[in-house]
């Protein structure tokens, strides 16, 4: 490693070196004061912990509290624009955060790059640190640099140490007097293996404010757009965003690159296959996948490209998920796929969920230190090569949900990764203000997550797939959500029906799916609890205690025991007539609704509530065609795995998603 230390002027020599900015520090703007955790953190790197102990494959380690730092917290008032802050006297300001730290590892594994050149330009009396860790978190100094006056300090370093994992960041210190940090950027000479261009794509429904604010967010920052070849606003709701207020303002200022194709809703499945359709048909070299209810970092844009160039190979690279209503949380750092059950939303193993950056900063978290490696990115920020579409097609036509996991895993085995890079994300609403398991999106998951597993999994008739699968039905059943049953039980006979359906359905399941909720009173629902009938206790807590998860020992019995009740006995009258309880959404469990006849049950948006009420008859029924269907799925595996494997091809062909466009679109306008 060298460091240096001069003045605005450059020798001849540095000047035609032809360097590229891999990645710039960045600040947040005024509208986003609460994220500034995120991008700027305080107070000394090494030794520095939070206030709890942090664990790497079992070693504890103590963390001294950040009251022990003297509150020396990074303020917004000191950021002076997107690329500059300052360093109050005596303060030392840390880039080791979420969007400023380098992830080297992730460079070192999937880039030829072995070195980057960190370059700072300050201006003030102090000092440039450099800092790096290591996969279990440690953390090294690296080297100081004194800087006074108007100073670049240079420091070339080497990626050869982060096979496993760690990152480089630095820290200024002020002395006496301020010191103001004007810029500072990661680099390299060495050229990329392409510099290809980009369409962007959001697919949307409905969600006009969302989308009018991300293309503002675009138009603003024109350094993000350097590589966007065109911007594509898929729209397949009623409420049109070439309609909406603001609509025309942000098409100016998007400079002619903005593009509506408004077509039927054909899901999520639908709009994105429909982005990357046309971002092979316009000749970029990748399409960035993004979800309408987000709002993107524009940085994030730059960073998934310039990383794509320089990978060793055409890769897919995404973004991570931060909670929209809690913007320091990162919803997880990496998703892979569990091969035997086929659950989606695993974190890796050596990870945690819901990371929150303003109770432990990067430096303070060990296990993110080591290099997460993916199945597949979300498709709320996923930016995909062109040459990987022209290879594999395109993505599954299942409407929604499974067709990011599925895509990516189909690209792993055509020998494309999925990189998620740290640095690049989007803030979105997080699965935990959704319930999307029950009600009509349950269709969806069962059924593609059984067409993910005749696809994709290494397991002879899909694992414990259909064991995980049964036993989900009868959690269902006994909670009264007789609605997402028949869902699941339906969409279990569309698989049997084969793949040559799914270009059919695209259009016409989903309102199919969401008229059967006529029939059930838990789909029905009200704005306030006092518009149900009121509430009648028909049977108090034994002891007083309430009702709580049996144990392991006696879980079978229980079971057994309740699913009788569950079946046999009758509902009275009062109970039909009244409800039992009040139950908020966090505590609808299985082990809980089981105990009632009938119970007030609230969304997840906490917005609405709905009657839920046994039917010992529905309960028997679903039981039965439960049972059915998943035995007639394992009686078909072979003949079903054989026919989706080779379907796959053809149904995700651009022929095919081309005909079926063409079936449900409108013109393209600007």
């Amino acid at each position: 490693m060298s460091v240096d230390v001069k003045t605005e002027s450059t020798t001849a020599a540095e000047e035609s070196r032809n360097w590229r900015t891999l990645q710039r520090v960045i600040l947040p703007g005024d509208a986003d004061q609460e994220t500034l955790p995120l991008y700027l953190d305080a107070g000394t790197s090494a030794g520095a912990f939070g206030a709890s102990p942090t664990t790497v494959r079992g070693e504890r380690r103590e963390k001294t509290t950040r009251a022990a730092e003297g509150g020396n917290a990074a303020r917004f008032e000191d950021v002076v624009s997107r690329t500059a802050t300052s360093a109050r006297p005596g303060q030392r300001l840390s880039f080791s955060t979420y969007f400023n730290a380098f992830p080297a590892s992730y460079w070192r594994r999937w880039t030829p790059l072995r070195s980057v050149r960190l370059r700072v330009q300050t201006e003030g009396a102090g000092t440039v640190s450099v800092y790096k860790s290591n996969a279990r978190g440690s953390l090294q100094h690296v080297e100081t640099a004194r800087v006074s006056g108007t100073v670049e300090s240079t420091f070339d370093l080497s990626l050869a140490p982060f096979g496993d994992g760690g990152w480089y960041w630095f820290d200024v210190t002020a002395g006496a007097d301020p010191v103001s940090v004007h810029r500072a950027e990661w680099l390299t000479d060495q050229d990329p293996r392409s510099n290809g261009t980009i369409t962007v794509e959001i697919t949307t429904l409905n969600k006009t404010d969302f989308c009018i604010n991300n293309l503002r967010i675009l138009g603003a920052h024109p350094e993000a757009m350097t590589a966007v070849k065109e911007v594509i606003v898929v729209d397949q709701g009623t409420q049109k965003v070439a309609d909406a207020d603001g609509f025309d303002e942000v098409a100016r200022a998007l400079g002619g690159k903005l593009r509506i194709i408004n077509q039927d809703n054909l899901g999520g499945s639908g709009g994105f296959a429909r982005g990357m359709y046309e971002a092979v048909k316009n000749s970029s070299d990748y399409v960035l996948l993004l979800d309408d209810d987000v709002v993107v970092e524009p940085e994030s844009i730059t960073r998934l490209s310039v990383f794509a160039d320089y990978c060793k190979k055409p890769t897919l690279v995404g973004g991570h998920m931060f909670d929209l209503h809690d913007r320091n949380v990162l919803h997880t750092f990496g998703e892979v796929v569990n091969p035997y059950i086929i659950g989606p939303d695993e974190p890796n193993p050596d990870q945690e969920m819901r990371h929150n950056f303003a109770q432990d900063t990067l430096r303070e978290t060990a296990w993110m230190h080591r290099r997460v490696d993916v199945d597949y990115n979300g498709w709320w920020m996923c930016l995909i090569p062109t040459q990987v579409i022209r290879e594999i097609g395109l993505s599954l036509p299942v409407f929604i949900k499974w067709d990011d996991a599925e895509y990516g895993v189909r690209a792993k085995a055509a020998g494309y990764p999925t990189v998620t890079l740290p640095g690049a994300a989007v803030w979105h609403v997080s699965w935990i203000d959704k319930d999307d398991m029950v009600g009509w999106q349950s269709y969806f998951h069962t059924r593609n997550r059984f067409i993910y597993a005749l696809l994709h999994s290494p397991y002879e008739f899909g694992g414990g797939l259909v064991e995980n699968s049964l036993k989900l039905d009868l959690k269902h059943n006994i909670s009264m959500q007789y609605y997402t049953v028949q869902g699941r039980i339906d969409a279990l006979r569309d698989l049997l029906r084969g793949p040559d359906s799914l270009h059919g359905m695209l259009s016409t399941r989903l309102p199919e799916i969401r008229a059967m909720a006529k029939g059930y009173t838990e789909t029905q629902f009200k704005p306030d609890v006092d518009d149900f009938p009121a509430i009648a206790i028909a049977k108090l807590p034994r002891r007083g205690k309430g009702f709580s998860v049996p144990s392991l020992v006696k879980l079978a019995p229980w079971l057994a025991k309740n699913v009788v009740r569950q079946v046999a006995t009758p509902v009275s009258a009062q109970r039909q007539q009244h409800p039992e309880a009040v139950v908020a959404h966090q505590d609808n469990k299985w082990w809980r609704m089981s105990q009632f006849d009938s119970a007030i049950v609230s969304n997840a948006e906490g917005s609405a509530a709905s009657w839920y009420k046994r039917d010992p008859k529905l309960v028997r029924k679903l039981l039965v065609d439960s049972v059915k269907v998943h035995g007639e799925v394992l009686r078909e595996w072979p003949r079903l795995k054989q026919e989706y494997r080779q379907a796959l091809a053809g149904i995700t062909s651009i022929d095919a998603w081309e005909k079926t466009f063409a079936e449900h679109s409108e013109t393209s306008e600007n």
